[in-house]
């Protein structure tokens, strides 16, 4: 467990002196890679806090509030990430409206959502992981303190527990309706099988639908050598289509592409989801051309340029969630009174919130609804060809 605290200026003297006889000071152990350490980085303390010697300290001024990642086990490194942005995030808003605290959920995220609520956290940010965020939520509306998690599993949200995690249906949504206004009709798919695969393969069914498009075919396939040459004889013999959506990563869309030129759809678009934003494989040539939607990366690669200079490496991508969560935490904090529950209400504002992966909103359902940008790669990268709208008024 690791306190993150706000650098605190202009303390008199009076308090420095009741610091110095012993009061609690909070360690805080931040450090983020891209890949798992041998060694993790030296930790960076965090100032001295006010409160009494013995549990957490307390603070009539700030509202406390608790971060739930991985800081051990096999998601460590993507832990420590979001947990040094969140860190980062308190630092440059000033750190006058919030406290948090970060519990480690290797052990089990119940116990940590048990702790954090016994210790008078009164909003709870993440888990990670869908089942993590199961657990959590069962204590965390035991006890009517709300989570926002980090997950894009949209079966584990409602109920006081909000997603601000990225879900396939919005960026397959997004790149179909793109498609559809440069002229493309005829529509077929590729997905894995699981949860993610089915979930994008009904986005693409009802988007193709709205848009007003004809699905050609949605073929699923396992992830395992041969599958994907399975999936796309199948898909060929549908017939041929103008684009083709490759749900999964983008390795997975460098191997499928020269199988599916081959076939009658040898011109088709080919179109991708969100995780290809994430993957370094975007510059392959066999996916030149193709279309994918996201959250814009524009303010995240300046956060990540801090980022790189505070801790010596790179974030993972998604540890933009843990910065947007606070950012959030903090905007909520200017009308919520200290010591009083965390107000849902501010939750619903229609006009949304804006962060490092740009403007976000909850629906009725507790899931973050984005403002995406559609990406066209190129032979050195991806470049934007459809931007995305810098509020929910555009």
């Amino acid at each position: 467990m690791a306190d993150s605290v706000g650098v605190r200026q202009g303390e008199d003297w009076k308090r420095r002196q009741i610091v110095r006889m012993g009061l609690v000071s909070a360690a805080l152990f931040i450090a983020g890679c891209q890949v798992v350490p041998k060694a993790p980085p030296k930790p960076v303390e965090a100032p001295p806090e006010e409160g009494p010697t013995s549990g957490l300290p307390t603070d009539a001024t700030r509202h406390r509030i608790a971060l739930l990642v991985p800081l051990s086990g096999a998601n460590a490194a993507i832990g420590e990430s979001i947990s040094n942005a969140a860190n980062m995030a308190v630092l440059d808003t000033g750190g006058q409206r919030i406290r948090m605290t970060v519990y480690d959920t290797a052990g089990g995220s119940a116990a940590a959502a048990e702790k954090a609520i016994a210790e008078g956290n009164k909003l709870i940010l993440g888990p990670l992981l869908a089942e993590d965020v199961r657990a959590a939520a069962e204590v965390s509306r035991k006890n009517r303190v709300p989570l926002i998690a980090f997950s894009n599993d949209v079966s584990v949200a409602g109920n006081g527990t909000y997603l601000l995690g990225f879900t396939p249906a919005q960026s397959v949504s997004r790149v179909v309706g793109y498609a559809r206004s440069r002229g493309l009709v005829k529509f077929a798919g590729l997905v894995p099988a699981g949860v993610y695969g089915q979930r994008a393969q009904t986005a693409l069914t009802r988007s193709v639908e709205e848009a007003g498009g004809t699905l050609v075919s949605v073929q699923t396939y396992d992830r395992n050598a041969g599958a994907i040459m399975g999936a796309i004889t199948r898909l060929n013999k549908a017939g041929a289509a103008d684009a083709v959506l490759i749900a999964d990563s983008s390795r997975t869309a460098v191997q499928a592409v020269p199988i599916l030129r081959r076939g009658p759809s040898v011109n088709a678009k080919v179109l991708g989801t969100e995780l290809w934003n994430t993957e370094a494989s975007l510059a392959s040539s066999a996916l030149a051309g193709a279309w994918f939607a996201s959250v814009s990366d524009g303010v995240y690669n300046q956060m990540a340029t801090k980022y790189r200079a505070r801790f010596g490496t790179a974030p993972f991508r998604l540890s933009s969630l843990g910065y947007d969560a606070v950012l959030l935490a903090t905007k909520v904090a200017t009308n919520w009174k200290v010591g009083t529950p965390f107000p849902l209400r501010a939750l619903d504002d229609a006009g949304g919130f804006a962060g490092i992966d740009g403007a976000f909103r909850f629906n009725a359902y507790g899931v973050a609804e984005r403002a995406l940008e559609v990406q066209q790669v190129g032979t050195s990268g991806a470049t934007v060809v459809s931007p995305a709208p810098k509020s929910f008024a555009d």
